[in-house]
């Protein structure tokens, strides 16, 4: 995208920053959110009545009671007070709210640049906006999974609504560079590396999610191996080729184990293919991703080691997010795109 008013081009980025560092919240809310409990708290979706929280003790009432009526309440927190309630009702709101706050925040500031920029030239921002609308009925269908004969969402939808939050992050910041950072190098590296890199990453995030929704990361509490074995002992070799594997929670924390040890080998092999050709404009991104990638997996070992412990955990899903970032600079960097 090229934009010739350096005003509009600056206010642009601007924005795109600012949508950069709402996606970054959301998902760092959303994961504290899934670590503590919280995401069943409000059984309801208003769109535009969701915006105001309880403002009275008859608003908490109407709420906890709602919340009674849920499998997880029954099942599992049949003791909770209203002032617990309170506690997993604020961290659901926030998500929402800052849900509500993104898409807010870029239709008013996509329909001002339409009139500056062009509406033909923003063809792919509307793409985006289009999948900020998708996600918010994605998060209800993730959370009326978890309203009926169940104590939590379904960890399939967990992880497609986190990978659609990835991919909307991606996009902002692949057009963020686009108009903010020149890739026309005559020297690159084989397009599908980078690529393929990155489809990797999205596959692990998925994976990540699975071990949350089904609180996966709480069991094997040890490093490198599972219990005894390096596989996990209770379960089959055969387990890891069933078709209930990734409803298996002993077989998915082994899966999310040694993707990331591969990932880590794809890493470094394209780490060795950018210094032996010396491809010295990729040094510092290729770098980088490597920097993340190390604080990744010791968190990764971490959460395992604290059985899932909210610091470590949400550490862990933190530093995914500067990892993505970085892997999709280093992407844009060595494609063919202006």
């Amino acid at each position: 995208m090229y934009i010739e008013n350096s005003t509009i081009k600056k206010q642009f980025s601007i924005w795109l920053l600012t949508m950069l560092l709402i996606i970054s919240i959301i998902i760092i809310v959303g994961g504290l959110t899934r670590l503590t409990d919280s995401g069943l708290s409000i059984t309801k979706w208003d769109l535009f009545k969701g915006f105001i929280p309880p403002m009275n003790s008859l608003d908490w009432d109407i709420y906890f009671n709602l919340y009674k009526k849920t499998s997880e309440y029954k099942l599992q927190n049949y003791s909770m007070e209203l002032s617990q309630f309170k506690i997993i009702f604020w961290w659901e709101w926030a998500h929402r709210f800052l849900g509500r706050l993104l898409g807010i925040s870029f239709l008013i500031p996509m329909i001002y640049f339409s009139f500056r920029i062009g509406f033909a030239k923003l063809i792919n921002i509307y793409l985006i906006f289009f999948l900020i609308c998708l996600q918010g009925f994605i998060g209800w269908y993730m959370v009326s999974s978890g309203l009926i004969d169940r104590v939590d969402v379904s960890h399939f939808r967990l992880g497609l609504h986190l990978i659609v939050a990835f991919i909307i992050l991606s996009l902002i910041l692949w057009n963020y560079l686009k108009i903010n950072v020149s890739n026309i190098y005559i020297r690159k590296l084989q397009s599908t590396l980078p690529l393929v890199f990155v489809f990797f990453l999205f596959l692990q995030i998925v994976i990540g999610a699975f071990v949350s929704g089904m609180d996966a990361g709480t069991i094997y509490n040890s490093w490198p191996l599972m219990g005894s074995s390096y596989f996990p002992d209770d379960n089959n070799f055969s387990s890891l080729f069933s078709l209930s594997a990734f409803s298996d929670p002993s077989i998915v924390q082994f899966i999310h184990r040694n993707l990331a040890y591969f990932i880590l080998v794809f890493y470094l092999v394209i780490l060795f293919n950018v210094y032996i050709k010396k491809l010295t404009n990729f040094y510092y991104a290729i770098n980088i991703i490597g920097l993340f990638l190390f604080f990744q997996i010791v968190l990764g070992i971490l959460t395992i080691l604290y059985g899932a412990q909210i610091f470590f955990a949400s550490m862990h899903q933190i530093s995914s997010i500067f990892l993505v970032s970085s892997s999709i600079y280093f992407l844009y960097l060595n494609s063919n795109t202006n």
